[in-house]
């Protein structure tokens, strides 16, 4: 029996994280290029060992300073996975999250820095290491839903942001077209947005109108019943 328990905690937890970021040309995931020799050329996603100090939000708000250099990004625990021989090494148990980040020069110069991480179009997503493209398939899914029912996706525009930006971010997360005149008639319906009474600068087109998110408003709303739908 004690040998039978010994064995069980040789069980290693990982936290995998699918960093999402988001720009005028669509929405990517940071990957690393594995170093593993099963997996030599092949992408991965970004995560470490659980370590004995920590639990799994600590771990993958680690995870995502050591890689971005930011705090304080929106993240979502997704699943946990468990298939035994997922790992080649030996038994790992991993929980994924993904946290979104809107891309900016910094942000897409990783790869600069470190040229196994690059930031490729969910769409190039065809294969990972490990289960890797289960775990992103999995919190890609998770988004696009979260983005219908949360605004989770204010998370990846600026502070300012104008109706066509706005729809843009919707239309590439989703990977779908949307009526303009239905998607502003939803917007007007959730009483959310903040007029700014300013416009965009330096802009090559006729400048339009900057709005922000009333974030307290929201919670103040949903404390009383309210379902974000959009």
């Amino acid at each position: 029996m004690i040998s039978e328990i010994h064995s069980e905690f040789k069980t290693a937890i990982s936290v995998d994280c699918v960093i999402f970021g988001y720009d005028k040309h669509g929405l990517r995931v940071l990957v690393l290029k594995s170093d593993m020799p099963l997996f030599k050329g092949k992408y991965s996603l970004l995560g470490d060992l659980l370590r004995q100090d920590e639990n799994t939000d600590q771990s993958a708000i680690r995870i995502l300073k050591k890689h971005t250099g930011l705090t304080g990004l929106f993240m979502e625990q997704v699943s946990t996975f468990s298939d035994v021989e997922r790992h080649p090494l030996g038994r790992v148990v991993t929980v994924a999250y993904y946290s979104l980040v809107q891309l900016n020069e910094e942000l897409m110069s990783l790869s600069t820095h470190n040229s196994n991480l690059k930031w490729k179009k969910v769409s190039e997503i065809k294969e990972l290491a490990f289960d890797h493209k289960l775990i992103f398939d999995k919190c890609l899914k998770q988004l696009r839903y979260g983005l219908r029912e949360k605004p989770i996706g204010f998370n990846l525009l600026p502070k300012k942001f104008t109706l066509k930006q706005l729809q843009n971010l919707y239309e590439k997360v989703l990977d779908m077209e949307l009526d303009k005149r239905n998607f502003r008639r939803k917007l007007k319906s959730i009483d959310l947005l903040v007029d700014l009474n300013e416009n965009q600068s330096d802009v090559n087109h006729r400048p339009a109108k900057l709005y922000s998110f009333d974030k307290e408003k929201y919670y103040i709303k949903k404390k009383k019943g309210f379902n974000f739908e959009l």
